[in-house]
């Protein structure tokens, strides 16, 4: 099947500075860019035939042009009024249609950004799968999304103002009051450049493995239980002590007195942004002295971190202006190479939580490896996520054996420390 559109909106625009950061990060990724591709999955409410959640999808095209937009020949956002989006109907378990959705690389220039399946039970569809193209949303861009996408199916209408679009967010940060939000946070690029490392991971080990690129992933439900009580103990978030922790490890783990970390932020703070289906989430510059103890490290995370969000929201020709000048002020290539991406929806907030519990919870600990691929754009990545945290690295740099004694000198440490 199909899902029609005609929508009264057309045009083309430069890419925004989201889409420029994850258009950056997939051209250097290729031909692995298939990593960028994430799902999400609908239970339909009721019963409901193919041909009225198919109409829906159509919808929801019309109103976020995101979902109509492909890549021009000079990298620039070229939106359609009319189209059709194809659509599966498909029977199995969903997340393994959402897997197999995401397998594989987008066509940017020739193919919608957005990927259907319709998982039907006899003439019912039970759920609809849905994988994004990173350059369409990120993951609130593809919750907004999903949540129109139910209103849709249910009452045929999406309640409220109409969306904000990607080019009218594209003229506004090419515009007067853009540039002055961008020359900001490029001044913060600057000041901190100065005294980060230029990368963290210098030095190739010589321990590669094949593929060079691997993802361990930590369930802990030990550490997920530190950090709520640390959180609570310290007055702060669980994600400022995640990314600290994360921080100082990484300082550790490369032999450096400093961290330089990019931490990955939503950009959602604009009342114009908080509807809107886009890719908005780009990297912040978190840079801070991790020779203390983690108590102390943690104190001047807040700080730190708040500034770092604010750089995030930044023109990526800025970014590069600064990143070359650096450069060569320095007589060598300057980037981090070192990132942290808290992917939680939301933070589950502090709570306290005696010793012998997190005794008991350490009895569930697993570490696993789930994936690996041959590019990516980055040497050292931090995901959280509900399930657990991962480490995505480069092996030539970070070989699996220190990958996994990361990963558990986190637990250690983040343990340690509510214990206390």
């Amino acid at each position: 099947m199909s899902a029609d559109f005609a929508a009264r909106d057309s045009g083309t625009a430069p890419l925004t500075w989201g889409q420029r950061a994850i258009w950056e990060a997939i051209r250097r990724t290729a031909p692995d860019d298939h990593y960028f591709n994430f799902g999400r999955v609908l239970k339909v409410p009721g019963r409901r035939p193919a041909a009225e959640v198919t109409r829906a999808l159509g919808a929801l095209v019309e109103r976020h042009g995101a979902l109509r937009t492909r890549l021009g020949d000079r990298a620039e956002q070229r939106l359609f009024a009319k189209g059709a989006l194809p659509v599966e109907i498909v029977e199995g378990d969903p997340d393994k249609v959402m897997d197999e959705l995401a397998a594989t690389r987008f066509d940017y220039s020739a193919e919608w950004p957005l990927r259907v399946a319709l998982v039907a039970d006899g003439d019912a569809v039970t759920h609809v799968v849905l994988v994004f193209c990173h350059l369409a949303a990120d993951g609130l861009g593809a919750e907004i999304a999903v949540r129109d996408l139910r209103a849709l199916i249910l009452r045929g209408h999406v309640a409220g103002p109409r969306a904000p679009q990607p080019l009218e967010l594209a003229r506004w940060q090419g515009g007067a009051e853009g540039r002055r939000v961008a020359e900001a946070a490029a001044a913060h690029w600057a000041e901190e450049h100065h005294r980060a490392p230029a990368t963290m991971f210098a030095e190739p080990d010589g321990r590669k493995s094949t593929p060079p690129i691997w993802r361990a992933t930590l369930r802990s439900p030990a550490l997920g239980l530190a950090v709520r009580a640390i959180a609570y103990a310290r007055h702060t978030s669980t994600s400022t002590v995640l990314l600290a922790a994360t921080a100082l490890l990484a300082g550790r783990h490369s032999g450096h007195d400093t961290c330089a970390m990019l931490p990955i932020v939503a950009n959602r703070f604009r009342r114009d942004s908080l509807g809107i289906v886009s890719t908005l989430s780009q990297e912040g510059l978190f840079t801070l002295d991790v020779t203390g103890e983690f108590i102390d490290v943690l104190r001047a995370a807040g700080p730190a971190a708040m500034r770092a969000y604010r750089s995030a929201y930044h023109d990526p020709a800025d970014r590069a202006r600064v990143v070359a000048a650096e450069s060569e002020r320095r007589g060598e290539p300057v980037h981090p190479n070192c990132c942290f991406n808290d992917m939680r929806l939301a933070d589950p907030g502090p709570e306290p939580c005696a010793a012998a519990e997190l005794d008991k919870a350490l009895e569930d600990s697993a570490l696993e490896w789930p994936m690996s691929q041959d590019m990516l754009n980055c040497r050292f990545c931090v995901h959280v996520t509900g399930e657990g945290v991962s480490l995505t690295a480069d092996t030539r740099y970070l070989p699996r054996p220190a990958m996994e004694r990361y990963l558990l000198d986190l637990e250690s440490l983040l343990v340690e420390t509510a214990r206390r």
